[in-house]
């Protein structure tokens, strides 16, 4: 991404956090307090979705039920955001914050993002890692669900590469948006925030 990408990514996430605090502040509860994200005091429904996993199964709202999810909207030829994040996320995944989480990277790029790249890919950072993938029609639901973006901008090469939201999105037992964190990620912060509320019992 170049600059104005990065720049325009990071204004949405900050739009997308600010939302957070209006809605907690309208709540009349601040929630749970974090350091790197915006905790929603009233969750939000997640819109029904059909996506495939790497092993061409169905992933749907369905398997986000039943435990915290932490998900993430990439590629694999993502230069910088995306690597970045799997590392933080990796690393935060090893000292278990918020026991029972799952991370799940939902690629915005199915033309080349086939099943066995993206699981090379998601496996060089955590073999835990779970990848989803579909095509246009089919992320739309959940990108407009969650607020985020997904773009395709042509390269002067011909070649192509995709800006999309950098966002980190949790999902609570109960398949609803519980919370965003805004980049730029810090593995202690995020560690952090995500012990926070384990250790408020509110998912």
């Amino acid at each position: 991404m170049n600059r104005r990408q990065v720049v325009a990514l990071t204004l949405v996430g900050i739009a997308a956090a600010l939302a957070g605090v209006i809605l907690a502040r309208m709540s009349g509860s601040a929630g749970v307090a974090l350091q790197n994200g915006t905790w929603l005091p009233n969750a939000r429904a997640v819109a029904d979705f059909h996506l495939q996993d790497l092993s061409g199964r169905d992933f749907d709202l369905q398997r986000l039920r039943g435990h915290p999810t932490l998900l993430f909207f990439g590629f694999t030829n993502c230069p910088d955001v995306c690597p970045t994040t799997l590392a933080t996320l990796a690393q935060t995944q090893r000292s278990s914050p918020l026991p029972g989480a799952q991370v799940v990277f939902v690629s915005i790029d199915p033309q080349r993002d086939s099943a066995a790249n993206l699981s090379a890919y998601l496996g060089a950072f955590s073999s835990d890692f779970i990848g989803a993938r579909g095509d246009e029609a089919a992320l739309a639901p959940l990108l407009k669900s969650l607020n985020a973006i997904a773009m395709k901008q042509l390269l002067p090469d011909g070649a192509y590469t995709m800006d999309h939201s950098a966002t980190l999105y949790l999902i609570d037992t109960h398949a609803r948006l519980a919370a965003v964190f805004s980049p730029p990620f810090k593995t202690s912060e995020l560690t952090a925030d995500l012990r926070r509320i384990a250790a408020s019992a509110t998912l």
